[in-house]
């Protein structure tokens, strides 16, 4: 199980009231939220193996340079770092502290995205792998061996995508979900799209040419197949698309140490989770999580 940390923390943070607090005050829903989903996802999908993405660099300098619009929008007022909300900020190191002390690893690169970790240990796994995400961009990764656990509308409504469920709901094939998203364009992301191209456009582009790459080959070469006006709307684009698939396209080459995380059969400092639980009043969601994993370990 591969979970993009952030996006799991984020969705606590905003799912649980800010009321749930430590024993001085302060908040610690997205602590107590995350840790919760956690135990959730162990229990219901029963990894044997647990390893939580982390955004070392959630706007990486190469995906800037490509588009810089990409996720400017998300930017702080000091035009640098991520704009996150005061009371989340400082619950970030806890739920860090916590998830170690559990014995549950956690996996960053400096200068790449969760979704390029996440990407490159799918790619080097040799067996099944689940991919706990909220971001509409990794739906790529699903093959018959990786699914995708997409948590857009929460747990409750769990989205278990494989290459069938992402050709039924997108229409396109997972391995060019992103040349999809890219003509299509993606706000959230900040990405543009082509003018005038939408959602039943690409996925008639996608699914009659290919790639991007394809796609631009064939309107150059002036391909028969594309809808009325789409072939000049995309030569219109050619540079924003050359450079927009590289951003959108996760990476697999991402140099990582070796990744086990097994879940634990104890925890792995004991003395620190239990001054954590009594520090941050997280005794019954790291309670939970434990449960969740002695019901797999043992």
């Amino acid at each position: 199980m591969l979970v993009d940390a952030a996006g799991l923390y984020f969705r606590a943070f905003y799912g649980v009231p800010e009321s749930v607090t430590a024993p001085d005050g302060r908040p610690v829903n997205a602590v107590r939220g995350y840790l919760d989903m956690s135990a959730t996802l162990i229990t219901r999908r029963r990894p044997a193996r647990y390893v939580a993405c982390l955004d070392l660099d959630w706007r990486p300098a190469f995906r800037v340079a490509l588009v810089p619009s990409y996720k400017a929008h998300r930017l702080a007022p000091d035009g640098r770092s991520e704009a996150v909300p005061d009371t989340l900020a400082p619950q970030v190191p806890v739920l860090l502290e916590v998830l170690a002390a559990i014995g549950l690893l956690t996996a960053g690169a400096v200068g790449f995205e969760a979704d390029d970790v996440i990407a490159t240990l799918a790619a080097r796994e040799q067996g099944p792998v689940e991919v706990v995400t909220g971001d509409r961009d990794l739906i790529a990764l699903a093959t018959d061996d990786v699914r995708v656990l997409y948590t857009g509308r929460g747990l409750a409504k769990l989205e278990d995508l494989g290459p069938a469920e992402v050709r039924a709901k997108y229409g396109v094939e997972p391995f060019l979900y992103a040349d999809f998203a890219v003509l299509r364009g993606d706000p959230s992301d900040g990405l543009p799209g082509v003018a005038g191209i939408g959602e039943k456009t690409a996925t008639a582009l996608v699914g009659r040419f290919g790639t991007i790459e394809e796609i631009v080959a064939a309107a150059e070469s002036n391909a028969d197949g594309f809808p009325a006006g789409a072939a000049a709307k995309v030569l219109a684009a050619r540079e924003y698309l050359a450079a927009a698939v590289h951003v959108v396209r996760g990476r697999t080459d991402v140099a990582l140490p070796p990744t086990p995380g097994d879940l634990p059969y104890q925890p792995a400092d004991p003395t620190r989770l239990v001054e954590l639980a009594d520090q941050h009043g997280l005794d019954s969601s790291i309670n939970r999580v434990l449960s969740a994993i002695a019901s797999v370990t043992r």
